[in-house]
């Protein structure tokens, strides 16, 4: 089977996706610099797909934005690296507005230099982790793959960007095969409770910060914004369940290897939008626990609805989501009962 670069591997999606691709059967090279994850999720996804031999998960600490390190990684592949999947880089909208020059030098700069590094080793498969927030403020719900790319902060800028010089590399050299997955608002865990989202310091994203709560670590929930126009005043968003987006990824890659060189776009999302307030009571009727909430001003960066629409994705991939959002709920509370601490216990 053929084998894999996953940069970012360890993080939250990266490392429910490299289980999935261990057990499709792919071999797996793993490059993190652990600034935001833990090796520790990579040695569960060893254990939970019970693989039977390391040389088919080979973990690598460097940076994406350092030649020497990417090529130590492609070195290491005895039969070549067949295609990437990359997931490293900064992902916080309100942390991209206050340190902007980071995140174009973290996911501008290391995906440059994780390009020259891939035209250097032969390799011309990638599959690209980018996001709805290239959107913006969509004028039109639900969002299409043709709908305009209008980014409203720097980590959406970024990810346009790349986006861009990617489409540059396959425009000016034949041969690329290229998958940008724009995907909504991953959340959830792996069933078994054993990984999930662990995020360093006070969470950037609604449901760790929701669990936190509920098992106690954190007071409330500061709800960002009660005067949206939405149904109940608060932002709307279309959540996917980290495992169905893990078995995207899967599905962009096989198309990707099966076709001829292109381009594609899917967005990776359910295609049902659920607000904040509808999040809070689903995860009380999942966990039994209260979630205390307080109602504050908007977050600069925010827009009040931002939903899917996946039909491309279905029609092409053959993939959907299965997972409702009660179970996405049930997912994410099993593995903070199980790791209140996340990786650092």
């Amino acid at each position: 089977m053929a084998q894999l670069l996953i940069t970012g591997g360890a993080g939250f999606i990266g490392s429910h996706t490299c289980l999935i691709l261990l057990e499709a059967g792919y071999d797996l090279v793993v490059l993190d610099n652990f600034s935001n994850s833990s090796s520790e999720s990579l040695r569960r996804v060893a254990e939970l797909s019970k693989i039977g031999h390391e040389d088919r998960l080979k973990v690598f600490e460097g940076d994406i934005r350092s030649r020497e390190d990417l090529d130590r990684v492609f070195f290491s592949a005895r039969d070549g690296i067949h295609a990437v999947v990359h997931f490293a880089g900064l992902k916080a909208v309100g942390e991209s507005l206050l340190f902007p020059l980071a995140y174009w030098d973290v996911n501008v700069g290391g995906s440059r230099t994780l390009l020259a590094a891939m035209r250097r080793h032969g390799c011309r498969t990638i599959v690209f982790s980018s996001s709805a927030t290239l959107y913006g403020d969509p004028r039109e719900v639900p969002i299409t793959e043709k709908s305009k790319v209008q980014p409203i902060n720097p980590y959406g800028r970024t990810k346009a960007a790349i986006e861009k010089m990617l489409s540059g590399y396959a425009k000016a050299e034949a041969g690329w095969r290229i998958a940008f997955l724009r995907y909504f608002n991953p959340v959830g865990a792996h069933q078994s409770g054993q990984i999930g989202e662990s995020p360093s310091g006070i969470p950037n994203n609604l449901f760790p910060f929701v669990s936190q709560v509920a098992i106690g670590l954190r007071d409330h929930l500061q709800v960002f914004g009660g005067d949206w126009p939405t149904k109940d005043g608060t932002a709307i968003r279309d959540y996917i369940h980290v495992m169905d987006l893990a078995e995207g990824h899967r599905a962009a890659l096989e198309l990707l290897q099966h076709e001829e060189p292109q381009v594609l776009t899917f967005n990776l999302g359910s295609g049902q939008g659920y607000s904040v307030i509808e999040v809070i009571k689903a995860f009380e009727q999942e966990s039994g626990r209260s979630v205390p909430y307080v109602i504050g001003a908007r977050r600069k960066g925010d827009v009040a609805c931002s939903v899917a629409d996946p039909s491309y994705a279905a029609k092409c991939l053959g993939w959907r989501t299965k997972r409702s959002l009660n179970e996405m709920c049930r997912d994410s509370w099993l593995w903070q009962q199980s790791s209140p601490q996340g990786y650092l216990e």
